[in-house]
C-alpha cells in the first residue's frame, strides 16, 4: 500500500511512505505441550480416545470479530481445561479433557466487523466441530 502525505502547501512536498500489511499469524501445527490433539477452524469432526486433552485455536477472519461464544454442548464429553496460553491479537484458544466416552460439538460465532454509524449486516458466522470419544 502507498500513502500519499500533504501539507498546507499543497503537494509539491508530497511524500510517499510505503506500509506494510498487518504480518499474518503463524498457524499452529501442533497441539501445545500437555495437549494430545489440535483442533483449527478447518476441523469439522475429530475422534480423540477417553482421557486426552484437545487444544482449540481458532483464528479471527478478515472482517470478522475475534470468535467468541466458545461452548460445549455436553460438558461431560469435553471438560474444560485452562491451556496456560496467552492468545495473541485474533486468536481464541481453548482446552478441554475427554474424560468419558461420548459425542460433543464444539461452537463459537463471530460477527462483521463495522463502523459506528454504519449498515451493519445482522449476521453471525458459526464455527462447529463434533468430537467423537472411543
Amino acid at each position: 500500500m502507498i500513502l500519499v502525505a500533504c501539507g498546507n502547501t499543497g503537494c509539491r512536498d508530497c511524500a510517499r511512505l510505503a506500509v506494510s500489511p498487518a504480518p499474518r499469524l503463524p498457524v499452529a501445527t501442533s497441539p501445545t505441550p500437555g495437549f494430545d490433539v489440535l483442533i483449527t477452524d478447518t476441523d469439522r469432526a475429530v475422534t480423540v480416545k477417553s482421557g486426552q486433552r484437545l487444544e482449540l485455536i481458532l483464528h479471527a477472519k478478515s472482517g470478522r470479530s475475534d470468535w467468541s461464544g466458545v461452548n460445549v454442548d455436553d460438558y461431560t464429553v469435553l471438560r474444560a481445561v485452562p491451556t496456560g496460553i496467552t492468545a495473541a491479537r485474533g486468536v481464541t484458544i481453548a482446552g478441554y479433557e475427554a474424560p468419558r466416552l461420548g459425542t460433543a460439538t464444539i461452537r463459537a460465532t463471530a460477527t462483521p466487523l463495522c463502523s459506528p454509524g454504519q449498515a451493519c449486516p445482522a449476521f453471525a458466522m458459526l464455527f462447529e466441530v463434533t468430537v467423537t470419544v472411543t
